[in-house]
């Protein structure tokens, strides 16, 4: 594949990104050299070291010297379930996830705040599940996830449902359609409990997501309050010209396994 149009290097950045992303490659495997990219897509190369030096510092790439240059992380191009799945993100990177179910019951909603019942918008009379679980990465404490969420859209949900993906549990079992989520991204200042639960020391960096999740565009199906281990994880946006109502290019979520 030849390219033809200018900014040249733009496009070839486009090109490797979406390469890496797609499912050639894997987290670790050794990426194209240099020479490879500039017979491949007709460029030079000058071109090609600077594509190559862009994805290694926006951690796609990871040049390892005298051994050559290897993929480090992968990212989602407007892929909700990339975004908001932890198992996903997990087999994306190449590790085993896992989970530790620490506390699933289920009761009605005036059982639990006012604000989250706004956030939900149910009523007290409505039934909620409440499951808090911690999320391992090949054994090793990364997230701790707690959430609500609305009984009348999966039934028969079990402590069992909450070791696995909860995004394939609805899409699959229960055919419902993920529309969107709302995210609040902070650092935070960890508990005592949290930070055992995290194996972290005390002080330790912290991100904590607090997220509605939706069905059929805007009906609240999950609230949730997600603190991610601060030295494993970072968040970043690619941001572009504003067209229209999208202004973002790209969201990525990376796990940083340097």
């Amino acid at each position: 594949m030849e390219i033809v149009k200018d900014p040249i290097y733009k496009q070839l950045n486009n090109i490797l990104r979406e390469l890496i992303d797609s499912d050639t490659y894997q987290i670790r495997d050794k990426f194209l050299t240099e020479r490879v990219i500039c017979k491949q897509f007709g460029v030079s190369r000058s071109t090609a070291n600077k594509a190559i030096s862009n994805l290694v510092s926006e951690g796609h790439l990871e040049f390892k010297k005298g051994i050559g240059t290897f993929v480090k992380s992968k990212s989602s191009l407007f892929d909700l379930r990339s975004l908001i799945s932890f198992t996903k993100m997990a087999h994306d990177l190449g590790k085993t996830p896992s989970a530790q179910i620490l506390e699933f019951k289920k009761f009605t909603g005036k059982d639990i705040e006012q604000t989250n019942l706004e956030s939900l918008k149910i009523d007290e009379s409505d039934e909620v599940y409440f499951l808090k679980r911690l999320r391992l990465l090949d054994g090793v404490p990364s997230l701790l996830d707690r959430r609500y969420i609305v009984a009348r859209f999966c039934r028969n949900m079990t402590p069992a449902d909450g070791k696995t993906s909860l995004i394939t549990l609805w899409t699959d079992k229960y055919h419902l359609n993920i529309s969107g989520v709302d995210q609040i991204i902070r650092a935070v200042s960890l508990t005592d409990s949290e930070t055992r639960l995290l194996s972290l020391e005390a002080g330790a960096a912290c991100l904590s997501i607090k997220a509605v999740g939706f069905v059929n565009e805007e009906v609240p199906l999950w609230l949730e309050n997600t603190l991610f281990s601060g030295d494993q994880y970072f968040f970043r946006n690619r941001l572009g010209a504003v067209r229209s109502t999208h202004t973002a290019e790209r969201v990525s979520v990376l796990h940083n396994i340097g």
